[in-house]
């Protein structure tokens, strides 16, 4: 078995600390950024992943270290965590979705991107957040792959140093229909860049349901090493759509046992950025949905299997 399949030993063993459970604010964006935090907190959620937008907390506005320095105050109120999260459609560039993007053709436009990531490295810090997430971006018309990959190496070398500076992970996310679009290419990336410490992954459960050969109980196992980041919500198989969670086809039991065996001390957020006009039923829906089937296939002994509120 290959170093980028096997299964890894890693020092916590299941149950010794449970599954953390985050909602995402691209799934609240009718709320407030102050109404969306309490919202997660009242229902119990252990944290949020933080898009970086116009309507939440706009990295290209003024003062954004005052207002980060603002959020953060009001997150360690509620004892919220945090993992920031760039996937905003159209932060810059009103008629571009996603752009421009690390892989574009002109230098400067690539260079928009890496500022954006690297204030979002700025705040992530200034949060305390536990990951950074970013993903590669849709290979422009007429570029050959050498060329994109060139391209996403080395509009990611800053970016990586800045996350070392801050002491923050940078969880790259493979994304159907992105250059950068599976486990598999995560790991050519990793090799390009010489395995760089900061350099982690955000595994999207509904991607791995979506195109990855593996289940994604098992690409959780592959994925453990580098793991710095979960995104979760339902799929079906070669359809790439964000479902309420119990909507597709995943077993949810199996893939958060794995992910509880392997440690992993993140937060995993719900992300159903399509849900927002229904956002506040969705994310009471998703907590006890997720705390279910976490405790489904619980060992006994497992503190995490007694369910929240038995004093059993």
């Amino acid at each position: 078995m290959s170093p980028e399949t096997a299964a890894p030993a890693r020092g916590r063993s299941r149950g010794s600390a449970p599954l953390r459970f985050g909602y995402g604010t691209n799934g609240l964006t009718d709320l407030r950024l102050d109404d969306a935090l309490a919202l997660l907190a009242e229902l119990g959620y252990d944290g949020v992943g933080l898009t970086l937008d116009h309507m939440h907390l706009d990295p290209l506005a003024p003062d954004l270290a005052a207002r980060t320095a603002r959020v953060a105050r009001r997150m360690d109120a509620l004892g919220l965590g945090v993992t920031v999260e760039t996937g905003a459609r159209y932060v810059l560039d009103p008629r571009r979705k996603h752009g421009p993007s690390l892989l574009d053709p002109d230098p400067d436009d690539r260079a928009r991107r890496v500022d954006l990531l690297i204030r979002a490295v700025r705040v992530a810090a200034d949060l305390g957040a536990h990951a950074l997430h970013c993903f590669s971006g849709i290979t422009p018309t007429g570029t050959d792959q050498d060329t994109a990959w060139k391209r996403l190496a080395e509009t990611l070398t800053p970016v990586l140093d800045a996350a070392a500076t801050a002491g923050v992970p940078l969880a790259v996310e493979p994304e159907p229909g992105h250059l950068l679009a599976t486990l598999a290419d995560f790991h050519r990336l990793r090799r390009e860049l010489g395995d760089p410490e900061p350099l982690g992954l955000t595994l999207d459960i509904g991607h791995c349901q979506c195109l990855e050969p593996l289940p994604p109980a098992d690409c959780v196992r592959a994925a453990a090493p580098w793991l710095r980041h979960v995104q979760i919500e339902d799929m079906r198989r070669g359809v790439h759509e964000h479902l309420p969670l119990g909507d597709g086809e995943i077993d949810f039991p199996p893939v958060l046992a794995a992910l509880a065996d392997t440690g992993y001390q993140g937060l995993t957020v719900v992300e159903l950025p399509r849900h927002s006009h229904a956002g506040p039923h969705f994310a009471e829906q998703s907590l006890p949905f997720l705390r279910r089937a976490a405790v489904t296939h619980a060992p006994p002994g497992d503190p995490s299997a007694t369910p929240e509120g038995s004093t059993a």
